[in-house]
């Protein structure tokens, strides 16, 4: 599966694309905002990241902007724990790609997506308490804090944050559907 936006595009990741992965996710400042990524972050875990297999239902994409006509990897966003018609909605980006809304726009894409092409009913995600900029991408695609702040674990930080637990449910008549592109 491919999408794209007005400035991105977002596509499964290939080997080749290691060592710009490793560049564009290992910084400790982006690390330490995810659960399942370790630090230091290095090429191995770039080139083991993306030789994992990938379900049909479970999308996980690479986030490329295009600046001077040169694709440039800024990111990664995906949906994963598909089961009984729910999912998990994660991303990150690079620092240098931070305040710029490539979080919102990948995110409505994939959004969209999970809705219309996956069939997936309710998404659900969470951010560490530290890291409010990601609540402000959340609400931006709809989704509404449940209430609970949550443990999680962080690899990155070697250990667990809170972290403030969202939902979004796609059935619901306010989630306004995004035209997919291919």
């Amino acid at each position: 599966m491919f999408a794209r936006t007005k400035r991105l595009t977002l596509r499964p990741g290939w080997p080749e694309d290691a060592p710009a992965l490793a560049r564009a996710i290992g910084h400790e400042s982006v690390v330490a905002k995810l659960g399942r990524v370790p630090w230091p972050y290095a090429l191995g875990d770039a080139e083991a990241f993306l030789a994992q297999p990938r379900g049909g239902h479970e999308p996980r994409f690479l986030i490329e902007t295009m600046e001077a006509g040169t694709p440039r990897l800024v990111g990664g966003i995906g949906v994963s724990d598909v089961h009984d018609g729910s999912a998990n909605l994660g991303y990150w980006l690079t620092p240098e790609a931070w305040g710029c809304g490539y979080a919102t726009e990948a995110g409505q894409a994939v959004v969209a997506m999970a809705r219309h092409a996956l069939g997936i009913r309710r998404l659900t995600a969470s951010h560490f308490v530290d890291n409010p900029a990601s609540g402000r991408v959340l609400a931006k695609l709809g989704f509404r804090p449940t209430g609970r702040v949550e443990p999680r674990t962080s690899r990155g930080r070697g250990g667990e944050a809170p972290a403030v637990m969202f939902e979004l449910d796609l059935d619901d008549d306010r989630c306004a559907p995004m035209p997919l592109a291919a």
